[in-house]
């Protein structure tokens, strides 16, 4: 993995869906935490992928997967994949209740049609 300096597994998660999206009215596919400043971000399979953009901005190289059941890491710096790594800050994902794609309310009829253009 990156540097030390990519995780503080201090940090609590920026909320229970993706920021961006939340502020904007948007929805999401699936959800990405980072591991330095717990920004959550929607993935790059979302129509924003906000978790790549935060990224960008911040150079935070480390995210989590933040759905139930899954630990795995990406690192966008070197383009890995780890399936584990330190523990992080609860909660470790979006309630299990929250569907996916979402959040309830939010998402298209059809929104597969949406992400496949």
């Amino acid at each position: 993995m990156s540097d030390d300096n990519a995780i503080d597994p201090s940090v609590p998660p920026s909320g229970s869906g993706c920021a961006e999206c939340d502020a904007a009215g948007g929805w999401w596919f699936h959800l990405r935490r980072c591991a330095r400043c717990g920004h959550v971000g929607c993935c790059d399979s979302s129509p924003a992928k906000h978790a790549t953009g935060h990224f960008r901005e911040t150079g935070h190289p480390l995210v989590q997967s933040f759905e139930p059941g899954e630990s795995w890491y990406w690192d966008y710096g070197t383009n890995e994949l780890y399936e584990s790594g330190p523990e992080l800050a609860p909660p470790v994902s979006h309630p299990a209740d929250q569907p996916t794609p979402g959040p309830a309310g939010r998402v298209p009829v059809d929104w597969a049609k949406v992400l496949r253009a």
